[in-house]
């Protein structure tokens, strides 16, 4: 007869954490791909690269637009407008970590939105940005 405790405790337990890290990291985990997706779904339709292009370059009645910290192609390192604090390149073919995780995705829109349009992006205009992102290759 196979009893409860034949296996370790500390054994079970490890095996329990290890498959709860696996499950957590599994779901911080997200490609620009699938991102795109959920603000297109958002949005109700899918993202418009050319949109994406002409909103990102376009100052929306302040100071900057996404490109004055980006840059107009942002495939290279940038800096912050105000700050001089060195920026990513943005463009996923560029920077392999750019949009790979959902809740730095939503800090990020949520900030750079409200500097340069003065308020929070839309789905779509995400999605857009995002659609043009996507297109820029190496």
């Amino acid at each position: 007869m196979t009893h409860l405790h034949s296996q370790p405790l500390p054994h079970l337990l490890l095996a329990l954490t290890l498959a709860t890290a696996a499950l957590t990291v599994h779901a911080a985990d997200t490609t620009p791909a699938q991102q795109l997706q959920r603000f297109s779904t958002e949005a109700g339709a899918p993202g418009q690269a050319d949109k994406g292009r002409v909103l990102f370059t376009t100052r929306h009645g302040g100071e900057w637009s996404c490109a004055s910290c980006h840059g107009q192609l942002p495939v290279a390192a940038g800096k912050h407008a105000s700050t001089g604090k060195a920026v990513d390149a943005l463009a996923p073919a560029f920077n392999p970590q750019a949009f790979t995780d959902t809740a730095k995705v939503d800090k990020w829109f949520r900030r750079n939105c409200k500097d340069v349009m003065q308020r929070e992006c839309t789905a779509a205009e995400k999605a857009d940005v995002l659609a043009w992102l996507i297109t820029l290759k190496r």
